[in-house]
């Protein structure tokens, strides 16, 4: 996620005031926020789930309707989300997020 300067505090704030209520989600086993080192204004969310309807589910849950569009409106330029999994012979991993 690519913020305006003059937005990122505001972001920090979002994001810290509704990190640990995202962590109690049904389904999240883990959220972490990344900054990009040479870019300060671009920050990256990691979490995982135990699955894609987990995730689905968050993402159509009040909190997800508060927090979104919160933090839509500070970006700079549009967002890239993806989810992925880990991939061993034989077996899926967690689902895990990145946005």
């Amino acid at each position: 996620m690519t913020f305006r300067p003059d937005a990122v505090a505001d972001f920090l704030r979002i994001f810290g005031a509704s990190e640990e209520k995202i962590r109690q989600v049904p389904g999240c086993r883990h959220l972490e926020l990344w900054q990009d080192v040479d870019q300060p204004q671009v920050y990256c969310t990691y979490s995982h789930w135990d699955s894609v309807a987990a995730l689905d589910d968050y993402r159509r849950s009040a909190l997800f309707g508060e927090v979104w569009p919160a933090t839509k409106a500070l970006f700079m330029a549009p967002p890239l989300a993806f989810s992925v999994q880990q991939v061993i012979p034989n077996e899926a991993g967690p689902v895990a997020s990145l946005g």
